[in-house]
């Protein structure tokens, strides 16, 4: 591994005391990041007390403030060594290029999430703050007045909570002349954080925390991550595609071809089935196996589980076929549906419709298995399509239900 990149920071020869070397604090960090230990503070007790630590660190054991500093100074690093260990790994033949899987956790950033909110938000939590510190100020000054504050007498809590209030109203002036609303990929306001603005709000299930949404795409023949990033944005809907592009430029520094994505499988849990990212996966033609929130309603595997509910005996979107040459899809019965003049579009995103005809369904004896109340009079669809206008949702349903769809989930 190239370890010239920390030259400029871990060079001081000259006068002090002489840096750590930039490769004990980078073995003993991964070290301790393998073990879950992700405090400065705990991987500094772990040099004192644990004789692995020890042992790497050949009995050094610089304090949490330098483990921290040298942690926080590898952002223009990270890459290039990231890429020097994939290098080791095609050379050990670690990696096997046909089998990639992408899932990811919430991580808790150093950020509160009380400090969260839009724009307008922060502008009347100022002017409350304001309020109330100079309610503070005129009641101090009464007390004042009425105890006749003697000179040079110490300062009261009421002093400090005036302070620590104009701190807190200057903290949040300042950061509003400094930042814009933040504008989410539906053109909506989302809200920012005074602490940290790249971060966001996330929901797991212990809860709602500030923090980021990180992700790993991995090699699956002996789990090797190929790239791995993390973003303030809490759902996947969109996630995918970065993922891909920064895994397609760290194979390629090691010499795999651009097109080297192409037929490979990749899986993802259902969290990632969108258009977008479906939309990613027919661009790099992956064979992709990404599931919708409904294929457990639709497997009979799941069948035992607790909270399994049988898929509605009403035909669905798969029921209909769909013919390529006319771009029309035909229903159970045989009948085609409308194909509306041109797809509109919504939110950024290709929308199709397609409709029945009402004199199709007049006399139809599977019209109680289609229509969704008896009052309805004709079948509507509705779907996201890709650039050429085929629905990539609906594909991706079919893919699930083959005999090989259906051993990748399970993997």
């Amino acid at each position: 591994m190239d370890m010239s990149v920390f030259d400029d920071n871990y060079q001081n020869d000259q006068t002090g005391r002489s840096a750590y070397n930039p490769k004990v604090l980078l073995k003993v960090v991964l070290l301790a990041y393998s073990r879950g230990l992700i405090s400065s503070r705990q991987i500094e007790r772990a040099f004192n007390e644990n004789v692995t630590f020890i042992a790497m660190s050949c009995n050094q054991r610089p304090d949490h403030s330098t483990i921290a500093a040298f942690v926080s100074s590898m952002k223009d690093q990270i890459k290039p060594l990231f890429r020097d260990i994939l290098l080791v790994c095609e050379q050990e033949n670690l990696l096997g290029g046909t089998f990639f899987a992408v899932d990811g956790c919430k991580l808790s950033s150093n950020a509160s999430k009380e400090w969260s909110g839009k724009i307008e938000d922060f502008k009347k939590k100022k002017e409350k703050i304001e309020h109330t510190s100079k309610s503070f100020v005129e009641n101090h000054l009464e007390k004042d007045k009425a105890e006749k504050t003697v000179k040079g007498q110490k300062s009261t809590g009421r002093d400090k909570q005036i302070k620590k209030l104009q701190q807190q109203a200057d903290k949040i002036e300042q950061w509003l002349a400094g930042h814009d609303k933040k504008i989410g990929s539906q053109g909506k306001e989302l809200q920012s954080n005074l602490t940290d603005n790249d971060s966001a709000k996330m929901h797991t299930s212990h809860g709602t925390v500030q923090g980021y949404n990180s992700r790993a795409i991995v090699d699956s023949k002996h789990q090797i991550i190929v790239h791995g990033e993390a973003i303030g944005k809490g759902p996947d809907n969109d996630n995918l595609p970065p993922v891909i592009n920064g895994a397609k430029e760290n194979l390629q520094s090691i010499g795999k071809a651009e097109e080297y994505f192409e037929n490979k499988i990749l899986a993802a849990d259902s969290s990632y089935h969108s258009i977008t990212n479906l939309n990613k996966c027919t661009e790099e033609k992956l064979d992709a196996y990404i599931p919708d929130n409904k294929l457990r309603n639709r497997d009979e595997r799941f069948a035992g589980r607790v909270g399994y509910r049988p898929q509605s005996k009403k035909f669905t979107f798969a029921d209909f076929q769909y013919d390529y040459d006319k771009d029309k899809y035909i229903c159970p019965n045989g009948k085609r549906l409308k194909r509306f003049a041109k797809p509109g579009p919504h939110r950024g995103k290709l929308l199709r419709r397609s409709v029945s005809k009402e004199t199709d369904f007049r006399a139809c004896h599977l019209r109680a298995k289609c229509l969704s109340s008896k009052d309805a009079k004709r079948r509507h669809f509705t779907y996201y399509a890709d650039v050429s206008g085929n629905n990539i949702s609906h594909a991706m349903v079919k893919s699930d239900r083959k005999k090989a769809g259906k051993y990748i989930q399970s993997e």
